[in-house]
């Protein structure tokens, strides 16, 4: 099991990289096009719907990696008991406002899927395709967070404080 999730994490990860890549391609494309005289449509619109993919499905993997913003604030001030319950309480609520937030999304994307909404462009893209991208990659940091919270509740360490164990102990690569 752990093995499949650390699995979509990374497949997570891998897609938000793919579509950043995608919105250097098509910006790119459209400004070698406007410097040769062919007017590419819709671009803009399309990086757009890149930007939302990359940015929601980036999420569950930068969360693993501890790379989110965190308030650690009290938490470095805490020990013990009170620490746990904290981070316990903030996992909980983590937990659900994602869940809630995916649960939304999904919701959206079908209802767009039904109604046949699409995008008020050039090219009129069916909407629930670049939502999809949203609704994909919020379910699968609620996955994550509650994969955090399970570890939590059973003693494990979560997978952000395992990933700042690993930077606190790992030595430069450099030199001067």
């Amino acid at each position: 099991m752990r093995a499949a999730l650390e699995l979509l994490y990374k497949i997570s990860g891998f897609l938000a990289g793919f579509f950043l890549v995608a919105i250097a391609v098509l910006t790119a494309s459209e400004i070698v096009g406007r410097e040769l005289g062919f007017e590419m449509r819709s671009f803009n619109d399309f990086a757009g719907f890149c930007l939302a993919a990359t940015s929601f499905l980036g999420l569950a993997y930068t969360f693993r990696a501890n790379e989110h913003i965190r308030m650690t604030l009290l938490l470095h001030h805490l020990r013990g008991a009170p620490r746990r319950a904290l981070e316990l309480a903030s996992l909980a609520a983590a937990t659900f406002l994602v869940g809630y937030f995916a649960w939304y999304s999904c919701v959206m994307t079908v209802v767009s899927w039904q109604i046949h909404d699409v995008s008020q462009g050039l090219v009129a893209v069916p909407l629930w395709i670049p939502q999809s991208g949203m609704a994909l990659g919020l379910v699968v940091l609620f996955i994550a967070v509650l994969d955090d919270l399970v570890s939590a509740l059973r003693g494990r360490p979560t997978a952000y404080e395992a990933a700042e164990a690993r930077k606190a102990g790992a030595q430069p690569t450099f030199e001067r």
